[in-house]
């Protein structure tokens, strides 16, 4: 099975690029409220501000819930690898590396993408598309400077993102095989609902949020950009692109992440860019480029010389 439409038309570049601008912000809103707020109780805030965001507007558009468990089981399954698990996995890596290697390290999530498709038989893995993969590993071993997974913590950190990029390939799949027809708004609204009642769970047992601090006005200011722009608005478009273009080219968005993460994260952070780190996205990024194939495309129509 292909992808619902294997070209990318202007509109689904624009939608891409405003969809690259609100989820390299939820790094550094990351960053942020990590200052004040343990990683799972953020995770719930941000989760559970973006559904009541989106629940009103759902009503308004007059969309009707799930019916029963049948209706809602696709949900909670995109829901824990598209929201719980990935989110998790972020934020408690940035605790460990910067924000800007997390952008970096989430630009593997189309590599991990194509992998999950073509076990799961959905989309061919052609020989463009394993040379791709190869060369996006080179780059994630870039960023690791040849040094081995050590206790220092950025391995750690490292893994946990490599981590996040896998359940974002499984969610992918669990999207284009059950809720292929769902509106977008609908599948946002139902998995960041879904997403909340597990985070409450989670973060209930873990952190016992209602025990902490009360976080100062900036942290707030963070979670509010969080659940709005870089979740509730984001997976609306997310889900837009992902249904006119397919799993695989709504992932190439994080080839765009990286270098505004890491320009975002010195200007906001004040966090230190590496040369190992602009390598890996570079190197990342070509890899993008093979496995989208227009490169190629390009070369083929530019005028040769006489």
């Amino acid at each position: 099975m292909t992808s619902p439409n294997d070209g990318m038309d202007a509109r689904d570049w624009s939608l891409l690029g405003l969809l690259s601008l609100l989820w390299s912000g939820s790094f550094i809103f990351n960053g942020l409220a990590l200052k004040e707020l343990p990683p799972l109780t953020l995770v719930l805030l941000r989760i559970v501000l973006a559904a009541a965001i989106l629940l009103p507007i759902l009503r308004w558009r007059g969309l009707g819930l799930p019916k029963g468990i049948a209706g809602w089981w696709p949900y909670v399954a995109v829901a824990l690898f598209n929201n719980v698990v990935p989110f998790c996995l972020i934020v408690i890596g940035q605790t460990y590396i910067t924000s800007g290697l997390a952008a970096v390290l989430n630009a593997t999530t189309p590599l991990f993408t194509i992998v999950v498709m073509a076990v799961a038989g959905e989309e061919r893995l052609s020989a463009r598309r394993i040379a791709g993969l190869i060369v996006g590993l080179v780059g994630v071993a870039v960023l690791r400077g040849g040094a081995g997974l050590d206790a220092s913590g950025g391995g750690i950190g490292i893994l946990f993102g490599l981590g996040a990029c896998f359940s974002y390939g499984i969610a992918a799949l669990l999207v284009r095989r059950h809720l292929a027809n769902s509106p977008p708004l609908a599948t946002a609204t139902f998995q960041l609902s879904a997403s909340s009642v597990m985070m409450l769970v989670i973060a209930g047992l873990v952190d016992r949020p209602w025990s902490l601090p009360m976080p100062g006005p900036q942290t707030w200011l963070a979670i509010a950009a969080l659940a709005t722009l870089s979740t509730a608005f984001a997976y609306i478009v997310f889900f837009q692109v992902m249904r006119r273009s397919g799993a695989t080219n709504v992932t190439l968005v994080t080839l765009l992440i990286p270098v505004t993460t890491i320009l975002l994260g010195s200007l906001i952070l004040d966090e230190t860019i590496s040369l190992r780190a602009l390598a890996g996205a570079l190197v990342i990024g070509s890899a993008l480029l093979v496995i989208d194939g227009r490169i190629f495309n390009l070369l083929r129509l530019a005028p040769r010389p006489s």
